[in-house]
């Protein structure tokens, strides 16, 4: 049997794509295998290091291969794409991951577990979900329009104007029909949202991190349960900065010739998680924009003086990713009367 020093194996749904080399970096494996076949020929393996991209499926593989005493190391697939030397085949695929894996700067995903999982699978049913409503709204706000019947902004108009829009007599029967067909739907979609909110909120109260979080201001129920679902190890990240950086809430950098050029932010990372510390922020923002007792810290107070409040809900969202990250590692629980101190320090 020969030695092998670190294996890649690029997933599919059907067929896996291997690249392994020994001690002295010589290819000695190129294999193509099917999805049955991938755990057999593993199980005849000594125990050695396997790559895998972090995709869909990665997990469940990394746990298995685990199981069977072998170390996996999982690669954010924007990480290996620089490995490919040319062309898109799953072999070039296999072997940039078996280079990848052996630069000793690489950033490897930790393997999350069943629970884990389970738990990121509440977090997304919920965001369908409420993408789904948020597209019901607005088709229901486009199709009232077209009426004569029209609501002010934000969620909690919809069900005003769909008791207009019943009790409006002077619309079509077909209109009002398929208008009661909508409101139906948007109230199966509430219930369903509910639920699922409440059993994020009972996730919430067992995990000791998620309540912690909460002390935040900004930071409620949802959001600290998504932080710590959805976060990988906070351990991983050198700082608070390098964790707002994988949440995308740092600017590009553009920078060259010793000339410092930032742009907007990043939005690398989790679209969900960012939109909801940026939503939260903004609420924060407006606390102190109305003068708030507790809110009007010192860096806010001056930024909002230069600086439009969306910008500044950005950059105190950028803030509180910190706050979050630096109560995650630590263990501590936040601390309000260190909050204005703190994000001085931090801008």
């Amino acid at each position: 049997m020969k030695q092998f020093s670190r294996i890649g194996m690029d997933t599919s749904k059907q067929i896996f794509q291997l690249h392994g080399v020994d001690g002295s970096e010589q290819v000695v494996l190129r294999k193509k295998l099917r999805r049955r076949q991938v755990l057999e020929f593993f199980a005849g393996l000594e125990p050695t290091v396997v790559g895998l991209e972090a995709c869909g499926g990665s997990h469940y593989w990394a746990r298995e291969l685990e199981r069977l005493g072998h170390e996996v190391r999982m690669m954010a697939p924007q990480f290996v794409k620089p490995y490919v030397k040319r062309g898109k085949n799953d072999a070039a695929d296999a072997e940039a991951i078996c280079e990848a894996m052996s630069r000793p700067t690489m950033r490897f995903v930790p393997v999350k577990s069943e629970e884990n999982q389970a738990a990121l699978m509440l977090a997304t049913v919920r965001e369908r979900l409420v993408r789904n409503r948020t597209q019901l709204t607005n088709t229901i706000r486009g199709h009232a329009a077209e009426f004569g019947l029209v609501a002010s902004k934000g969620r909690a108009k919809i069900e005003p104007l769909l008791a207009r829009i019943e009790a409006d007599e002077s619309l079509p029967a077909l209109a009002r029909e398929l208008f009661a067909e909508l409101a139906r739907e948007y109230a199966e979609l509430q219930g369903r949202i509910a639920e699922v909110d409440g059993k994020l909120r009972a996730w919430h109260r067992n995990n000791e991190m998620s309540r912690r979080l909460t002390g935040i201001p900004g930071v409620g129920p949802i959001v600290a349960s998504l932080l710590v679902m959805k976060a990988p190890d906070p351990h991983a990240f050198r700082s608070g900065r390098q964790y707002a950086a994988w949440l995308g809430l740092t600017p590009k950098d553009h920078s060259t010739a010793g000339k410092q050029r930032l742009g907007v932010i990043t939005r690398a990372g989790d679209e969900m998680l960012r939109s909801l510390l940026v939503v939260g922020a903004t609420a924060v923002v407006w606390r102190a924009r109305q003068g708030a007792s507790g809110y009007d810290w010192p860096w806010l107070v001056e930024l909002l003086k230069r600086k439009e409040p969306k910008l500044v809900a950005v950059a105190l969202a950028n803030k509180i990713a910190r706050i979050a990250w630096k109560l995650m590692t630590t263990g501590e629980t936040y601390n309000a009367g260190r909050a204005p101190a703190v994000l001085q320090r931090a801008s």
